[in-house]
């Protein structure tokens, strides 16, 4: 199963995954931790990125070769190949195999390519650097990406890496995919005494619910079946939601009103359960009507206050994509 960039590498906010401590401790290349009291280079030895030389066969980990200390003051990406695929673009799904090394002193920070392809839902939430960097290369391509101290990670002195230092990443593209827009596949019959849907033109769900009291169990109700990939525990989805309470019909919540798909984290605790055990499973394509009892939603109420610890609520979800 490929790991999302969270997961393979231990700086902080590299990508949106949701792998735990034992995940990146699995797959993260290690190096010897520095001094906390590491100072920066005093002059960098090279600040153009075309003066890094880069060796080594498509598909194996490349050497980077360049004059220490390395430094750009802005991020700075330079296309080694140019493929002739998808390219990269804001809510794209990209697979692709890679390896950070500080430019400071030429330690490898993390690397794929001794385990297997990193894969990421590509959106503003990424690291600075990488969303810069990444933006527009199409699938084939090979990139080297400098990326300046104002875009990275900042000081971690787990893997040596200072506040002023630039990282260079270097990714061999492999694939890039556009999620589904809404939910595609075949209808399914509505359930009586369930809450009943209308679509817009764009796919956007108005939820309506019926009187009565609300089901004690979660219900998981399929209303259009996808034939997409199977939606599996600790993968990332990327879906379209829009949810609302049981007893007055008010949305508290819509990815389609914000304008954009959301990604989360799926069966591994990251989402309320109802989530993780309505749609773990289910195929890409899919719409999923949730009824979710306050013990599987929200049994302490939401943090804002918009759910009550008593609350059912009800969900519509198009499950757009799904990422390992």
């Amino acid at each position: 199963m490929r790991r999302t960039l969270a997961v393979l590498i231990a700086l902080a906010s590299l990508g949106a995954g949701c792998g735990d401590d034992q995940q990146i401790r699995e797959t993260t290349v290690t190096t010897e931790a520095g001094s906390d009291g590491a100072s920066p280079p005093a002059e960098l030895a090279s600040t153009d990125l075309d003066d890094v030389e880069v060796t080594g066969a498509e598909g194996e980990q490349p050497t980077l070769t360049f004059e220490q200390p390395f430094g750009v003051e802005e991020t700075t990406a330079r296309v080694l190949t140019d493929g002739d695929g998808e390219a990269i673009s804001t809510n794209s799904v990209a697979t692709f195999n890679f390896v950070f090394v500080n430019g400071r002193d030429g330690k490898v920070l993390g690397t794929s390519y001794d385990t297997e392809p990193a894969e990421l839902v590509f959106e503003e939430s990424l690291l600075a650097g990488l969303y810069k960097g990444l933006d527009g290369v199409k699938a084939g391509s090979r990139v080297l990406i400098g990326i300046a101290p104002a875009d990275g990670p900042g000081a971690d002195p787990a893997t040596d890496v200072l506040d002023t230092d630039t990282l260079l990443f270097f990714a061999e593209v492999l694939d890039v995919r556009a999620p589904l827009q809404r939910a595609e596949g075949e209808a399914v019959a509505p359930i009586d005494g369930l809450p009943t849907v209308e679509l817009g033109d764009d796919g956007a769900p108005t939820i309506t619910v019926p009187d009565g009291e609300p089901p004690a169990e979660l219900v998981a109700q399929p209303l259009i079946e996808g034939d997409g990939a199977v939606v599996e525990a600790g993968q990332t989805i990327t879906v379209h939601y829009t949810g609302v309470l049981w007893d007055t019909g008010v949305v508290f919540d819509s990815s389609w009103e914000s304008g954009a798909p959301a990604t989360f984290g799926i069966g591994t605790g990251a989402v309320i359960v109802g989530w993780d055990e309505g749609l773990v499973g289910r195929t890409v394509g899919s719409q999923i009507l949730l009824v979710v009892p306050p013990d599987k939603g929200y049994p302490e109420g939401s943090p804002d206050g918009a759910i009550k610890a008593t609350d059912t609520i009800v969900f519509v979800i198009d499950i757009l994509d799904t990422a390992a």
